[in-house]
């Protein structure tokens, strides 16, 4: 089987609402989840952007107008997007899902089994590509985003 050529994923999800107060830093679970994610992206040749790392995670903060710009970019150069849209929702998150939407990347989002998600983020695949992934306690949420991601990479090139 022919290898899947390196894809560009972008790696989206609330920030500024998983920051510890006291330290400034995200909190441990988010960090380790977005960690493991980036990881196994990596491990399976993704070239990944994710703002939390850039901005380490929490202690370097782009102004606005920088991780705006950078963002955008980003997404517009990516293969797939990858969200975790935020429970309550992340403001910032769901301008990038609209973004990646627009601009006709194929999405892969990770929902919260039990959330009540916006209408619009449930109702997107009517308008966009979106593969969305349910996950829970026991899921090995970063083993279905990387089969969801090569799968897409497969499809996309033809394999």
């Amino acid at each position: 089987m022919a290898q899947v050529p390196a894809r560009k994923v972008f790696l989206g999800g609330p920030f500024k609402s998983v920051l510890d107060p006291g330290t400034g830093q995200m909190y441990a679970r988010e960090r380790e989840l977005f960690g493991a994610l980036i990881r196994r992206l990596e491990d399976d040749g993704c070239e990944v952007h994710n703002a939390h790392r850039r901005e380490g995670w929490g202690s370097a903060f782009m102004t606005p107008e920088e991780c705006t710009k950078v963002d955008f970019t980003e997404i517009s150069r990516c293969d797939v997007f990858v969200a975790l849209p935020g429970y309550p929702a992340s403001p910032g998150t769901h301008v990038e899902i609209g973004w990646a939407s627009a601009m006709g990347k194929p999405i892969v989002l990770l929902l919260n089994d039990g959330c009540d998600y916006a209408f619009l983020v449930r109702g997107l695949h009517a308008v966009a590509q979106v593969t969305y992934l349910i996950f829970g306690e026991n899921t090995d949420i970063c083993a279905e985003v990387s089969a969801a991601v090569l799968g897409l990479a497969r499809e996309r090139s033809g394999q």
